[in-house]
């Protein structure tokens, strides 16, 4: 799959789901449960030390993510080897907490699509000038919808993904503000389903949130 369609995938369905277990045992019936309830870009993240030899087998074994249907990512990408790392294991995008340049152009140069994080006017605006695709506002919970308008009244031209403390009760005010998509982790990862094997709860959760996403997109359209 391509970068351009693998971007795509993510505005289009304006949701990220950030998997950031200590267990990645059941990475499989997780995917394919978040699959079933409308996910289309899900993150791996790298502070799971398996997550590259998981990503690798969820790669070989889900189709979806070979034929465009949804696409694979590694997040909490810190560093060049981290990077090098996630692209050679198969990352159809990378995420990272921080704005590394070293990351942004080894992304750029191998073509798969770039998030890396930033907080500040001056970090995002770094982050774009350096190539990145989309530039994850970090921690966003600190920060609310409000502060995402404000970055774009001077530079609209941005797409910015705001992650943390995004649940079903603020996810529509930060697309309205602008943002291009979300991040959301442990208000639809929950761990107590995962422990519990309850996928049809995790499908239930998916479905809510891709549905949440999807309206503002609708309203979009007749605006």
């Amino acid at each position: 799959m391509s970068e351009t369609n693998t971007l795509k995938l993510i505005c289009d369905s304006r949701l990220v789901a950030i998997v950031r277990l200590d267990d990645l045992s059941c990475a499989q019936e997780l995917t394919r449960s978040l699959l079933g309830g409308g996910i289309k870009a899900i993150e791996l993240t790298l502070t799971n030390s398996e997550t590259p030899q998981v990503l690798e087998r969820l790669r070989g074994c889900i189709p979806e993510f070979s034929t465009g249907q949804a696409t694979l990512g590694v997040g909490s990408v810190r560093s060049l080897q981290e990077a090098s790392i996630a692209i050679n294991c198969g990352a159809q995008f990378l995420v990272a907490p921080i704005c590394q340049p070293q990351v942004i152009e080894h992304a750029v140069n191998a073509g798969v699509v770039v998030c890396p994080g930033a907080y500040t006017p001056t970090e995002v605006a770094l982050a774009h000038s350096l190539g990145a695709d989309l530039v994850k506002i970090f921690p966003a919970r600190t920060l609310g919808s409000d502060y995402i308008k404000d970055i774009l009244a001077p530079m609209p031209y941005l797409k910015l993904m705001p992650t943390g403390g995004i649940d079903l009760k603020n996810l529509q005010d930060y697309l309205i503000a602008g943002a291009v998509a979300v991040g959301v982790g442990g208000q639809l990862i929950n761990r107590k389903w995962i422990e519990q094997r309850d996928w049809a709860r995790v499908t239930m959760a998916a479905r809510e949130y891709s549905f949440c996403a999807s309206m503002r997109h609708n309203l979009s359209e007749t605006d």
